[in-house]
């Protein structure tokens, strides 16, 4: 592999700070909106829940933070973990304890979850 661009102009990116970053769409729309929203459909509390998990499991170096909105609302509540931009539409408890062990802990993917470039709200593709 060759060098990066920053590495070539003498800079090199410092150690990441967390290994793993999951934001949360915590973003609520008025009741009634089209486009719905991932708080309206129970995002906060799976969000608490993710928090809770992760740390109940030892997922050291995951951060999982409240997102305002994603743009994926139609597919709601969704995440989306870095570094990798890996995007998931999670509904349950379940959901989110698979995504822990398979992505966080494992580094694999739960292919059922995984939003791709064909899952694309309506008017934005």
């Amino acid at each position: 592999m060759g060098e990066s661009k920053t590495e070539a102009q003498g800079v090199v990116d410092p150690p990441l700070y967390f290994q793993a970053h999951v934001f949360v769409c915590c973003n609520r729309r008025p009741y009634g909106h089209k486009r719905g929203s991932c708080a309206a459909r129970g995002s906060e509390s799976l969000r608490d829940y993710m928090k809770a998990r992760a740390k109940e499991l030892g997922l050291a170096g995951v951060r999982v933070n409240m997102a305002g909105c994603l743009d994926r609302c139609e597919f709601g509540p969704t995440i989306v973990i870095y570094p990798e931009g890996i995007w998931y539409k999670i509904e349950t408890k379940s959901d989110i304890d698979e995504v822990l062990e398979t992505h966080l802990r494992q580094k694999g993917r739960v292919a059922r979850l995984m939003l791709t470039e064909r899952d694309v709200p309506p008017g934005k593709g």
